[in-house]
């Protein structure tokens, strides 16, 4: 398999469930023409991203959610990365998780937030995930016919450690479904997503709900997808769209034999050790 073929899905985000689920299906069933390999939806793809909405639109796996996302990878046979929804656990907590459905409909993987998104910037944004939700405690890497995949959520992308050891454990490409806002976005959005390309010599897609001016929570948007070199391979803008790349792993193989970061670590001298579970 010398190519990937993957939809990013930056869809509008409703009050309403069931229209945020109707929205999704129309993008997906229209991304599916082209034939993809993968399809991503966005971070919170049917839940506003406001912390007091987490428990309300909170599903255990399995759950409406869960089956719908299911349907839609087996009907289409896709693997489908369920961008994110609030996910309660038996025990009542709840979680920003991301599903990944093989193209039979099976559940391949599941990756919970690990880093919460608890911020104050000053005339900026007041933001504090922690007041309803829980950190995830796993590293979701994930095997495929293309090799393993790496997945990670948002604020996640931050943590170049958290990145790097996707890349250690062989992760080719690392999809993140992510909500930036208007003062982090233009600041960080491309750059980061630049960065832990480049650093890991990896591709990586950012996929965003389209931006909502009314909404309590606005979205940049701008879902991209960056190849190892860190050359940006396509950019929505803040409305709904699809964009459709192309991962071509022979060239990350070219780029890691003619630039030899990741096999010339000095780990004599500096080590990364996973403290954390890996899911997948």
């Amino acid at each position: 398999m010398n190519c990937i073929k993957a939809a990013l899905l930056q869809t509008s985000v409703y009050d309403s469930k069931e229209k945020s689920l109707e929205t999704a299906e129309k993008a997906v069933r229209e991304a599916a023409r082209e034939a993809p390999d993968f399809i991503c939806l966005p971070e919170m793809f049917c839940c506003p991203y406001v912390t007091e909405a987490f428990p309300v639109y909170a599903e255990e796996a399995g759950g409406r959610v869960w089956e719908f996302c299911s349907r839609l990878a087996r009907k289409y046979g896709v693997w489908l990365i369920a961008g994110s929804i609030p996910e309660k656990d038996p025990e009542g907590k709840i979680y920003n998780t991301s599903f990944v459905f093989n193209r039979r409909g099976e559940q391949a993987a599941r990756c919970r937030k690990a880093h919460l998104f608890d911020v104050s910037i000053e005339n900026g944004q007041l933001f504090r995930e922690s007041d309803t939700l829980s950190p995830g405690n796993e590293l979701t890497v994930f095997d495929t016919e293309f090799g393993k995949i790496g997945l990670c959520i948002c604020y996640d992308l931050r943590f170049p450690e958290y990145i790097r050891l996707m890349a250690l454990k062989g992760a080719v490409a690392v999809f993140v479904p992510a909500a930036f806002n208007p003062t982090t976005g233009p600041a960080h959005w491309e750059l980061l997503f630049r960065s832990r390309a480049v650093d890991n010599q990896i591709y990586v897609a950012g996929i965003a709900p389209a931006r909502n001016p009314q909404s309590a929570y606005r979205s940049w948007g701008h879902t991209l997808a960056v190849d190892p070199w860190g050359t940006l391979l396509g950019e929505l803008g803040t409305d709904p769209g699809i964009l459709q790349v192309t991962f071509n792993l022979p060239r990350l193989h070219q780029i890691r034999r003619e630039l030899p970061v990741l096999s010339q670590r000095r780990g004599d001298l500096y080590s990364l050790l996973p403290a954390t579970r890996i899911s997948g």
